[in-house]
């Protein structure tokens, strides 16, 4: 039963671990997103070679908890294959069968059920948010807070294609304030970012487009296509938007 239980220990580090350093490159200026995917990818050695993959190496502390993310990495998969053949390799006294499997599903289930839980995740990111604010020189920012991410608001990324509403239309054509969406950047095919796009600024397609606004109204973008629907469901939206502004100014 040891072995099994020093699986599910071990798992359980490694999931802390991941999430730990997910939650130090956010406070580096990385998006959650990309963080997680960056971490759980260093700490099981897979590679992607990938725009976000160039921003991290370059970045020196986001490099320094990729190294050590790899380190942990390789001696926690190691030390999880070596108890799991351990756990089931036929010896004397040793638990039955059925009884190994049950208590590794349920703490797999377990473990699973937390790194799920939003309210175990908020609680880990305030924890470790404060631990590296007083413990560390990284210059700690919660962009969630500073940006209002909770609720109804969040940034994402949003890929133009060909026949999208958006597509081959100048920011002050397409008049997206007047929903409530504001257009924080745009990653052109080539690799170029333009930071605070001008109004002048034609959304090609490919494009991929850093958003914020309510999630209802990003949503609603990303599914709309051109034509006279298009510009119908923008219309929709704006009407939305100042319902949704006159609620909030009444509430101040």
């Amino acid at each position: 039963m040891i072995p099994i239980i020093s699986v599910i220990l071990v798992i359980i580090f490694s999931v802390l671990v991941t999430k730990i350093a997910a939650i130090a490159m956010v406070h580096t200026g990385l998006s959650r997103e990309t963080a997680r995917f960056q971490a759980r990818s260093a700490f099981t050695g897979v590679g992607f070679t990938t725009s976000e993959a160039e921003a991290v190496i370059n970045h020196p502390v986001r490099r320094r908890i990729i190294l050590l993310l790899m380190l942990f990495g390789n001696a926690g998969i190691v030390t999880v294959i070596s108890s799991f053949i351990l756990a089931f390799l036929p010896q004397e006294h040793s638990n039955p069968f059925g009884i190994k499997i049950l208590v590794l599903f349920v703490g797999l289930g377990i473990i699973w059920f937390a790194v799920q839980s939003k309210v175990v995740d908020k609680y880990l990111f305030k924890v470790v948010s404060k631990a590296l604010k007083k413990y560390t020189d990284l210059d700690v920012k919660d962009y969630s807070s500073l940006l209002h991410l909770s609720g109804a608001y969040r940034v994402t990324e949003l890929y133009v294609e060909e026949d999208d509403w958006i597509s081959n239309k100048t920011l002050m054509e397409l008049k997206l304030s007047k929903e409530g969406v504001l257009v924080l950047g745009i990653k052109r095919k080539d690799g170029n970012y333009i930071g605070s796009p001008k109004a002048n600024i034609v959304i090609l397609p490919d494009d991929v487009i850093i958003l914020y606004g309510r999630i209802t109204s990003l949503e609603a973008l990303d599914i709309r296509k051109k034509g006279e629907q298009g510009d119908m469901e923008h219309e929709i939206a704006v009407k939305e938007q100042k319902k949704v502004i006159e609620v909030e100014d009444k509430q101040e």
